[in-house]
């Protein structure tokens, strides 16, 4: 039971990394689109594309933490007392990044729509920063058992920091991927090429930071190399062959199929840092069976995982769906 939950859990990791990973790359994209004449074509696209769907997404962070949380109380505990700065900073990024998205739709042209429209996209940057060096506190075993591990080393150490920077270039590709099919059934092409050109550009420096992360892993997280290595590696080729298809056919249109790729190429590396992780929830002291709730609790967060999935998953595949469509306003 407790493995079964566990999987439901990186379920939820993996669906948020996908979608709401998107939205985070869209507000690198927007932050580094230039001025306001040169950049207004771009930003108009992003805006258009996020604003039926940007907080529906965040719908997978709340299943997350209240699956961690109900399931694995003490892992929960542990993260929450070591990790809490750069999980406050990612909610502070949160927060900020949806007030300046929203503002910046209902403020008139001038300071205050720019400052509104840096605030969400430099929030863009950092939320996922943090939430990667979150998991790359977790995946180093830097997380004690009894939680009030160290503040700073927990988070600021190199496996940390090379899962947040990980985690921008990545959702940078994510983004760039579905922008470009946006654009092409837009009928924008110079819009298309630009975002098909981004996307490249961001496959590139995420698989340079993916080479120099074998590095860095080998000397600062032996084991979870090790692990990635082995069981981890046909995953992980899986990924690199998917990324490598949908920047291929890219370039031929195709939009869902592309889409589906790149959303493969993330979900086996995620998939991937999950077998390499198990069975431990915390580095390799904690497993997930010691850490989590007792039987009975488990079966209510079973049935009621399948109670939200009937419910909830179609909901947000129509709004998916039409909002990919172009049905949306």
């Amino acid at each position: 039971m407790s493995t079964l939950v566990a999987a439901i859990l990186f379920i939820g990791v993996i669906a948020y990394a996908l979608f709401g990973g998107a939205d985070y790359g869209a507000g690198f994209w927007d932050l580094t689109a230039g001025g306001r004449e040169r950049g207004e074509r771009l930003r108009e696209l992003i805006s258009v594309s996020l604003s039926p769907v940007w907080e529906a997404n965040h719908t997978w962070l709340i299943f997350c933490l209240v699956t961690l949380w109900s399931g694995f109380p003490q892992a929960f505990a542990a993260l929450t007392t070591t990790l809490y700065i750069p999980l406050g900073l990612a909610a502070l990024g949160i927060v900020t990044r949806g007030a300046g998205f929203a503002f910046r739709h209902g403020l008139t042209r001038g300071r205050q729509e720019q400052l509104s429209g840096v605030v969400f996209a430099g929030s863009s940057v950092l939320t996922p920063f943090f939430f990667g060096t979150v998991a790359g506190g977790i995946a180093s075993g830097r997380v004690p058992a009894d939680g009030h591990g160290d503040p700073l080393s927990s988070w600021l150490n190199p496996t940390s920091v090379l899962g947040g920077v990980l985690a921008v270039t990545v959702c940078s590709y994510l983004a760039a991927v579905f922008l470009a099919g946006q654009a092409r059934l837009r009928g924008e092409q110079s819009l298309e090429k630009a975002f098909r050109d981004r996307a490249v550009g961001a496959a590139v420096v995420a698989g340079v930071v993916a080479l120099a992360g074998v590095f860095v892993l080998r000397a600062d997280s032996p084991r979870l190399f090790e692990r990635l290595s082995t069981v981890g590696a046909p995953l992980l080729a899986v990924s690199g062959v998917c990324g490598l298809l949908a920047l291929a056919l890219l370039r031929r249109g195709g939009t869902t199929v592309v889409r589906t790729l790149a959303a493969a190429a993330i979900a086996a590396v995620l998939a991937g840092w999950g077998v390499a992780q198990y069975p431990y929830i915390l580095g390799t002291h904690v497993t997930i069976q010691q850490a989590a709730a007792p039987t009975a609790t488990l079966w209510v967060l079973v049935v009621v995982s399948c109670v939200a999935a009937a419910l909830i998953a179609p909901s947000l595949f129509l709004l998916y769906t039409l909002q990919l469509r172009r049905r949306l306003g």
